[in-house]
């Protein structure tokens, strides 16, 4: 099976997957060009320079994926298969059934190159030759001691989003900011803990307020465990308590729930959402530099309003690896540098061959 065909039933399976987004093969294979120069280069010696080149990918991929959203584990999934390598999924103790449910939607050359483990199977680590491992700082510092020194290892670690809004008066982008702040129940490194805005931070506020109430009547939150719940009523009281002391906050939550809560906090600073469609609103600071420093190692994407170059420019000093539109930053192309690298091409090498004719 060549790369095309890989990329065809990839596209078929991940279509059964909405949250996924556009997955068809044309975009799998811009994916290939995009690090590749080529979309055959994994079939065939391709034109390299003045000779030709092909690419040879890792045999085997142990993923070590993480619970918090199935997205990130479906795409390293789909991006080693269709690199053509052997892929072993550690999925979390609980499980995480849209792997399976993938696997069961391929046909039987990809079902065979697909191994799913809830616990780790003692010869995982040897057999792999390369690991991705998602999740906290801890999870992936273990598994950096326990790989070997000739095993690629990539790891996508703790992330922070934020949106930015830089002309909006009229307050149109709102919804998209509440679409943003609540798809996967803001479970995902790219959902915004806090949107940055211009002029009237309040007036935006009381606006998305209104849209994470809209989103909620249309897509209610998943249930949460009382520990969650907790976490957000512990920090609806801390707020409300500077509020009455006379601090610049306000406050919008959902009635007798704790499925949506929107807070402008003037303090300076880049707050720590609890998650679950809790989303915090700021006036846009002067100093973004100062204001994003504690975090900056951790930032990932920058959804900012309205999308010019000009903004853009402004935002990619700070430390993400992504800019996008408002409303799309649960949605990033397959061509997306994921923190900042590419990720076909750290699981492959070159062979290059001069002087050879057909």
């Amino acid at each position: 099976m060549n790369t095309a065909e890989r990329a065809h039933h990839l596209a078929a399976a991940a279509a059964r997957f909405p949250f996924l987004g556009r997955t068809t093969a044309d975009e799998l294979l811009a994916l290939v060009r995009a690090e590749f120069s080529h979309a055959e280069a994994l079939d065939d010696f391709v034109p390299y320079g003045g000779h030709f080149a092909k690419v040879l990918a890792v045999e085997t991929i142990l993923h070590v994926v993480s619970a918090n959203t199935p997205a990130a584990g479906l795409q390293s999934l789909i991006r080693g298969l269709l690199l053509g390598a052997h892929n072993l999924c550690k999925t979390p103790s609980a499980g995480l059934p849209e792997i399976g449910e993938f696997r069961a939607a391929l046909p039987a050359e990809l079902t065979a190159r697909v191994e799913i483990a809830g616990e780790l199977p003692a010869d995982w680590l040897a057999r792999a030759d390369a690991l991705i491992v998602f999740g906290h700082d801890a999870t992936i510092a273990h598994f950096r001691t326990l790989a070997r020194p000739e095993q690629r290892f990539i790891a996508h670690g703790h992330r922070l989003s934020f949106g930015v809004v830089f002309d909006d008066p009229a307050h149109a982008s709102a919804p998209l900011a509440a679409r943003d702040a609540s798809l996967f129940d803001q479970q995902g490194c790219l959902s915004p803990h806090v949107f940055y805005v211009a002029g009237d931070a309040r007036g935006y506020a009381a606006r998305l307020a209104e849209e994470m109430r809209a989103f909620q009547e249309r897509e209610p939150r998943g249930k949460i465990a009382l520990a969650e719940a907790n976490a957000i009523r512990t920090r609806r009281e801390d707020l409300a308590f500077r509020a009455a002391q006379g601090e610049p906050v306000t406050l919008w939550q959902s009635e007798a729930s704790t499925a949506w809560t929107v807070v402008c906090d003037a303090r300076p600073g880049f707050p720590r959402s609890p998650l679950n469609r809790f989303v915090f609103v700021k006036p846009l600071p002067t100093d973004f530099g100062a204001e994003l420093r504690e975090v900056r190692a951790h930032l990932s994407c920058a959804g900012f309003w309205p999308a010019t170059l000009a903004h853009a420019r402004t935002l990619a000093p700070l430390g993400v690896s992504r800019l996008c539109p408002l409303g799309q930053m649960q949605e990033p192309p397959w061509t997306w540098l994921q923190d900042g690298a590419p990720a076909l091409a750290p699981l492959v090498r070159w062979v290059g061959t001069e002087g050879a004719r057909e």
